[in-house]
């Protein structure tokens, strides 16, 4: 999907960032990105070097900074990107769990577990969320909104979501990325994963009961 293509915004959800690129642009933009995902997938957060990421994507250096100005702008776009990417295949394929606390925590460790698959890339993308300063806050605050309609969606909130629900995914959020932290330092197995984020979706049902 193209910037220009991209759906009108709902609460939660990432609104397209800057101006609508061209065709010839997005798919640029597309190498580079999918140019940084191999190399992150291969070796990780230092093995992502601005020239060789330019050099696979087929870019000029000096384009590809235009795209984006440092390695951390860049891997916090690709991990956008790979969040938008499994967006899409959960609305196709959305978890069947009844309770939206169980429905959510489903989504989120179809999401670990496609991090589990590409240790590498996962802690590149985790590493430079942590390591990003305030001129990467409009894409970290895209990857947390991408993060946020993740959770919506699996919740089933169709209009504005309460205080009370956003307060609750954004503990969510926490857990989650606190998890993949964990996980990656070798402190956490995935079991416990599974048990953290879902003791932190029972915040869901929880806030439901509340309004009951």
């Amino acid at each position: 999907m193209t910037e220009a293509a991209r759906p009108a915004t709902r609460p939660g959800q990432a609104p397209a960032a800057g101006p609508a690129l061209t065709e010839r642009q997005e798919a640029r933009r597309r190498r580079i990105l999918h140019a940084s995902a191999q190399l992150a997938g291969r070796g990780g957060f230092d093995a992502v070097q601005m020239r060789e990421v330019a050099e696979k994507a087929g870019v000029a250096l000096g384009t590809l900074y235009r795209y984006f100005p440092s390695k951390i702008h860049l891997l916090v776009a690709t991990m956008q990107d790979q969040l938008q990417q499994l967006h899409e295949t959960l609305q196709k394929r959305p978890p069947e769990e009844t309770d939206a606390g169980a429905r959510v925590a489903e989504t989120l460790m179809r999401a670990f577990r496609a991090m589990q698959r590409e240790p590498h890339l996962a802690d590149a993308m985790v590493r430079a969320l942590t390591f990003a300063d305030r001129s990467v806050s409009p894409e970290v605050d895209t990857v947390s909104r991408l993060t946020t309609a993740i959770i919506l969606d699996a919740m089933g909130i169709e209009g504005e979501p309460t205080p009370e629900q956003l307060s609750a995914v954004r503990v969510i959020e926490h857990t989650w990325h606190s998890a993949l932290i964990t996980w990656l330092s070798g402190r956490a197995s995935i079991a416990q994963v599974k048990i953290d984020i879902a003791m932190a979706c029972r915040l869901i049902d929880l806030t439901a009961a509340g309004r009951a």
